[in-house]
């Protein structure tokens, strides 16, 4: 589907948008060079074939190869003269079944990441016994038994502002601080065994930041570490090495906030 018109005697408009993505397929949110696939690259070559205009697309996060949203918030100016749902329903109708937007609306001045004030996001576990086929590309299959209440416990630590550097590395500048609103575990009894939830909220986030705290946390619902070592290690600001990442497709992007 695609919606073209004279379009040159009409200004620039800002459009904010949330948008949902599986992010299996490909390489990140960021647009990267040559055909590698990318959530940015996709939107900004169906708003190409829609409007006939090459616009920059800017995200509320950089989301990692593999890793999903439902609630990423995005921003472009484009050149238009239907309706905001005419564009909502021709950008879904020129992208991948895997990627959809789930609103617009015009906004003036609205910058996603600059005018965020805090991001969500939430990372799937399941621990069960035998592979879950369904939930595969959606969580992190675990199995044994883990102590959900140390990993609350441990959890709970990261609450307040503090230096992160033990987790990840700022994604422009040197600033490791940052200010984490909430964080903590839900356990869910499952036919297949247990699912485990974990919710983190921060105004900002370092890069693989979520997926470093998931692997220590799990290290402490195994054993490997107790909470105090998990807060020793947490305390000081060192990167934490040794430990892998958490697996990406457990991990969504779940809201972002505004004032």
């Amino acid at each position: 589907m695609s919606v073209e018109g004279a379009v040159d005697e009409y200004i620039a408009l800002r459009f904010r948008a949330t948008l949902a993505y599986d992010g299996t397929a490909y390489q990140g949110f960021q647009r990267q060079a040559g055909d590698t696939p990318t959530i940015q690259g996709a939107v900004e070559a169906a708003i190409a074939a829609v409007t006939g205009q090459k616009v920059t697309v800017n995200g509320a996060g950089r989301t990692d190869t593999g890793v999903h949203a439902e609630g990423q918030v995005i921003a472009f100016d484009v050149k238009w003269r239907h309706s905001d749902k005419a564009l909502l329903r021709a950008l879904n109708a020129n992208l991948s079944d895997d990627i959809a937007l789930q609103d617009i609306a015009q906004q003036p001045g609205f910058h996603p990441r600059f005018n965020a004030v805090a991001r969500l996001y939430r990372y799937e576990i399941v621990v069960a016994e035998h592979r879950q086929p369904l939930l595969r590309l959606r969580a992190w299959r675990l199995h044994g038994a883990l102590s959900t209440d140390a990993m609350e416990r441990a959890a709970a630590l990261l609450i307040g502002e503090h230096d992160f550097a033990a987790f990840g590395q700022p994604p422009q500048g040197e600033i490791t601080t940052r200010t984490v609103l909430q964080s903590r575990w839900k356990s869910y009894p499952e036919r297949f065994g247990t699912r485990l939830t974990y919710h983190i909220e921060a105004n900002a986030f370092l890069q693989h930041m979520v997926r470093r705290i998931v692997g220590q946390l799990v290290e402490v619902g195994r054993g490997g570490q107790t909470a105090a070592q998990f807060e020793e290690a947490f305390l000081r600001a060192e990167l934490i090495g040794g430990t892998p990442l958490a697996p990406p497709q457990g991990l969504v992007l779940e809201a972002v906030r505004y004032e």
